[in-house]
Order: structure tokens, then C-alpha cells, then sequence
């Protein structure tokens, strides 16, 4: 069947009518082909992500509302009232919106240090809470097991150990104040500080922990200078390699010291031991 066109003039259309040009069959593929690699082009870029650092705010007010400072078997320190905790629904939000939330976001170093600290002092919490009452955190698990292998919780979808967090995160970071940062809901850790750490004032906040961990003579420093002797944490002996890259251990707590201490710390005589460590649960009494 031949079919055959007849192309009007402009004048034999209607007034306020154009006429419709007919597109032919190889314009129409080329249009739709052009769009199809246009999208493909546009969803193939690389994606610019705005994500918002988390917000540890409920964090920030639980600290406040639940840790104390207290004393265990002489020791001086900050500790946790975990039976109420255990019952108060921010906690449960805080540990809901950790699953929700993409670290990727993350920007800065300081940032990200920032967060996983305050993720580690979260789920070590949220290992007591799970559990309580206990007599210790490492009561949670066995020799083949430790409670740092164990799931601790959930972060943008995925799962994390406190091994994980402590060892392939925030030791990667070289920054050996960490460890008086981290707190293992135990009495010879470092005090938990009753506040979020936030990257904007984190390098002050170390030093600060630093400087009161040192300050403590039942866990962190005790000096015995007649003797020339200083009696440390063994956070400093099992973490002794961290400190090495700032000239060791003695060289870097010269920095958060008085000067008296620091003259020992410098003396070729001293000798240095380490302290018993209380894996006591550093919980607030009923």
C-alpha cells in the first residue's frame, strides 16, 4: 500500500495552528539514543556526599545524668550507674541511630577519632548494660572467646567488636592518648570522661585525660622518688609500641607532669613497674 503527502501551504491551516513536522525514523532512534547515554552518563558520576558528622548529644546527657565519681577498692573514679541506665529509652535511641548512621561520611581525622572513641566507651557501656549486674566486663566471655571479640554493636549496618574498634581503627590513627581515652567499663581504666569527645576540642580533651589518668595514683601514675621509682598503668606496658613513634613511654608522659616528676622521668636511675590492674566493673552501687 503506498500511502503519499500533500504539503499544504501555510494559509490552507486554521489561524493559530502550525503545522507538525514529522520526525522520520532515524531522528526519533537518535534523540532516544542520546537521552539513554545522557542518563547512564548523569548516574554514573560520582556521588558528593554531605553527610553530617553523628550526633552524640543523647550520649553527651547520659554521661551526665549517670556517671560519678566514686571510690572501689581505694581507687578514685568515674563510675556508671548502669542499672538505671539500662532502663532510660535514650540509651536505646543512641544505639538505634549508631546502626542508622554511615561512618563513611566521616571527613577529618579528628573526626573520625573522635567518633570511634566515643563509639568504643558506647559499646563497652552497652556490654554491661546487656549483661547486668556482673562482677566484670570480662565475665562476658571465656578463654576461647574474650568479650573484645565478641559482637559489641552495630554501626551503619554493620557489626563491631571492641577488638576491631580499639586495634584496626583507632590504633591505626597513631595516636597513643587514645588509650586513656577508651574505657573498658573496668576500674583500673582510664576514668570515662563525662562528656562526648567532639573533634573540634579533641586534642585538648586528650591531654586533659591524659594529665588526670596520671594524676591518679591508684591506676594511672605512682611515684616513689626517694626510690626513684614510678609505678605505671600496664596500659603503658602493653601498649608500649604505640609510644615509641614520641620517643617512648617515660619521654611522652614528661609532658603531663610536674617538674618534679619530670626530672625522675629523665633520670637514667629510675626504675619503672606497673600497677595490678582491677578488671572490677566500674559500676555505681545499687
Amino acid at each position: 500500500m503506498i500511502f503519499t503527502f500533500k504539503i499544504l501551504p501555510m494559509s490552507t491551516f486554521p489561524a493559530g495552528t502550525q503545522p507538525v513536522e514529522r520526525r522520520s525514523d532515524d531522528t526519533w532512534c537518535r534523540s532516544r539514543l542520546a537521552a539513554f547515554f545522557f542518563t547512564m552518563m548523569v548516574f554514573s558520576m560520582p556521588v558528593v556526599s554531605f553527610a553530617e558528622p553523628f550526633d552524640f548529644t543523647e550520649w553527651d546527657s547520659l554521661l551526665k545524668r549517670y556517671v560519678k565519681p566514686h571510690v572501689i577498692d581505694n581507687i578514685r573514679l568515674n563510675a556508671v550507674d548502669y542499672g538505671r541506665l539500662k532502663t532510660d529509652p535514650g540509651f536505646s535511641r543512641l544505639i538505634g541511630g549508631l546502626e542508622k548512621f554511615a561512618p563513611s561520611g566521616l571527613k577529618s581525622h579528628e573526626e573520625k577519632m573522635a567518633f570511634w572513641i566515643n563509639v568504643y566507651n558506647i559499646f563497652a557501656v552497652k556490654k554491661v548494660v546487656d549483661h547486668h549486674p556482673l562482677e566484670s566486663i570480662r565475665d562476658v566471655g571465656n578463654f576461647f572467646k574474650p568479650v573484645w571479640k565478641r559482637l559489641a554493636g552495630i554501626v551503619g549496618g554493620r557489626e563491631y567488636t571492641l577488638h576491631e574498634i580499639e586495634h584496626e581503627i583507632l590504633r591505626k590513627m597513631r595516636e597513643p592518648r587514645i588509650h586513656v581515652a577508651i574505657v573498658c567499663a573496668s576500674v583500673s581504666c582510664p576514668d570515662l570522661l563525662k562528656e562526648v569527645f567532639r573533634a573540634e576540642t579533641l586534642d585538648v580533651q586528650l591531654d586533659a585525660q591524659m594529665k588526670m589518668f596520671l594524676e591518679n595514683p591508684g591506676k594511672g601514675m605512682r611515684v616513689d622518688a626517694g626510690r626513684k621509682r614510678v609505678h605505671l598503668s600496664p596500659i603503658f606496658d602493653w601498649f608500649e609500641e604505640d609510644f615509641e613513634p614520641r620517643g617512648g613511654v617515660l619521654q611522652f608522659l614528661q609532658h603531663y607532669v610536674s617538674s618534679g616528676v619530670r626530672k625522675l622521668l629523665k633520670s637514667p636511675a629510675v626504675r619503672v613497674s606497673y600497677l595490678e590492674y582491677n578488671w572490677r566493673v566500674n559500676a555505681l552501687p545499687p
